[in-house]
């Protein structure tokens, strides 16, 4: 019968050992580093960037976290013992290129080595965003990202409405709301934030409480009053990103010149009876809102939802896209749509993409930002946020 040193003798014979300063190099090459202890060593202290899952349940998880079996892997775990199980066993499913660290983490963190304290989630924060950790684009890193941004949603209507409780069910720490309006009955067809116990109330004490009952998690910020070019900077200031739900194009305006000045990138979404848009303008990046509109069409063109009428799920599936759109910019996965347009008709359920380019006669840009008048469009107000 085999005892634990023939099989871990056994294993070694079959895997690549090597030592930490040969994993360091190789990790810093490209090569992804793979924890395998238990939670409570991992959250003592861990390689920077290592994607951990314990060797309990590593049959189970690595491929959905490890989605790549050509991309080549350092195994570790405190000692070198576990590590090295764990690189026969996804040899096994089909890793072609994996090492065990020899020593593990005692040895390279006696050694001086780069490391450090991981992010801590509650055990309550755990069982909430347990999706989320499952997802290697997100992890612990990703959510404790989450809860430590500050997204400011201008508007609390038919776009923000999806938008914010999505952030919020997200777990982005800080949600701001910039509204001045009253909840109305005619409202509650789409804005979905609201219910029949709030007309009447303020739009911005509607939405905080409908967000915290949501996910405590969430610090919310209102800002009953209209946004105008005395206080725009103030407001938005200090705050990741800028979800636009605006409804009219002097506030679109207003926001695009604060924004570009200070460099925070707007997710914009707009909807009209059954078609509706959304890009991301990012002012270090990409092109900017005047780049789409270099100014504004007569009022004539550009009738309100008030005035045109706008189907009640419509802002559902803009504002719903808004939210996506911020969570893929705040951690930095997949491709926002930064330099593009996304278009969507519901009569025939069709999704388009058109590219946009800068304006080169646009003199609103990050680069000329100390050049930039935050001010009103002449002759222009800018009344009620909300679609």
């Amino acid at each position: 019968m085999a005892t634990f040193r023939d099989l871990l003798a056994a294993a070694k014979a079959e895997i690549t050992e090597v030592d930490t300063a040969t994993a360091e190099a190789r990790i810093a090459e490209g090569w992804v580093a793979l924890d395998v202890r238990e939670p409570d060593e991992y959250d003592e202290g861990a390689l920077i960037g290592a994607v951990h899952i314990p060797r309990g349940h590593l049959e189970a998880q690595v491929e959905g976290k490890l989605l790549d079996k050509t991309k080549p892997v350092v195994i570790y775990c405190a000692g070198g013992v576990r590590s090295a199980f764990a690189a026969k066993t996804l040899t096994e499913l089909g890793y072609t290129d994996v090492v065990s660290m020899a020593g593990g983490f005692g040895r390279w963190k006696d050694e001086g080595r780069a490391w450090k304290t991981p992010v801590v989630l509650t055990p309550e924060q755990r069982n909430r965003y347990k999706r989320h950790l499952l997802l290697p684009e997100v992890g612990s890193e990703g959510q404790a990202k989450l809860l430590g941004s500050k997204v400011l949603m201008l508007g609390a209507g038919g776009l923000g409405s999806p938008s914010a409780l999505y952030l919020a069910a997200a777990g982005v720490g800080t949600i701001g709301i910039v509204d001045m309006d009253e909840v109305d009955a005619s409202n509650l067809q789409r804005q979905i934030l609201h219910n029949i116990d709030r007309i009447g109330d303020r739009k911005v004490d509607s939405a905080k409480k409908t967000l915290t009952m949501l996910n405590p998690d969430v610090n919310v910020v209102t800002y009953d009053t209209r946004l105008d070019a005395s206080n725009i900077i103030d407001i938005i200031s200090g705050y990741d990103i800028i979800v636009d739900g605006a409804d009219n194009f002097p506030s679109r305006y207003l926001l695009n010149d604060a924004s570009v000045k200070l460099g925070i990138p707007v997710v914009h979404g707009s909807i009209f009876r059954f078609e509706g848009m959304v890009s991301v303008f990012h002012p270090l990046e990409g092109p900017t809102y005047r780049d789409m509109v270099p100014e504004p069409p007569p009022a004539e063109l550009a009738p309100s939802c008030a005035e045109a009428g706008v189907l009640g799920v419509l802002p559902g599936i803009i504002g719903s896209i808004q939210a996506l759109e911020v969570i893929k910019v705040l951690l930095g996965i997949g491709e926002p749509l930064i330099g593009r347009i996304l278009s969507v008709d519901t009569t025939d359920m069709s999704f388009r993409t058109f590219k946009l380019r800068a304006d080169p006669e646009n003199e609103v840009t990050y680069a000329n930002r100390d050049r930039i008048i935050v001010q009103e469009l002449d002759g222009l107000c800018a009344p009620g946020l909300s679609h």
